[in-house]
C-alpha cells in the first residue's frame, strides 16, 4: 500500500506572518510491488497557514487566500 507523509521542503522568512515558517509537501510512496516507481508531491502546505487564515488580509498561495503570491 501507497504510504503519504509530510516532508519539511525548507524553512524561511514569512515577511507576512513575521516570522519563520516550514513549506512542507506531501510526498506518496509507492507500494513495495512497485519498486521503480519514484515518490511523488501531491500537495503543499505551510506550517502557519491557520493563523494567516484567521488575519483580515489575504497571504499566499499555501494558505488558499491568494494565489497570485507563490512564496516556493
Amino acid at each position: 500500500m501507497a504510504e503519504k507523509i509530510w516532508k519539511i521542503e525548507k524553512i524561511k522568512y514569512c515577511e507576512h506572518a513575521a516570522r519563520e515558517i516550514a513549506i512542507e509537501n506531501e510526498v506518496v510512496y509507492p507500494a513495495e510491488n512497485l519498486p521503480d516507481q519514484p515518490p511523488r508531491v501531491i500537495a503543499h502546505r505551510c506550517s502557519n497557514a491557520m493563523e494567516c487564515n484567521a488575519l483580515d488580509k489575504a497571504a499566499c498561495a499555501l494558505c488558499g487566500t491568494n494565489p497570485d503570491l507563490d512564496p516556493v
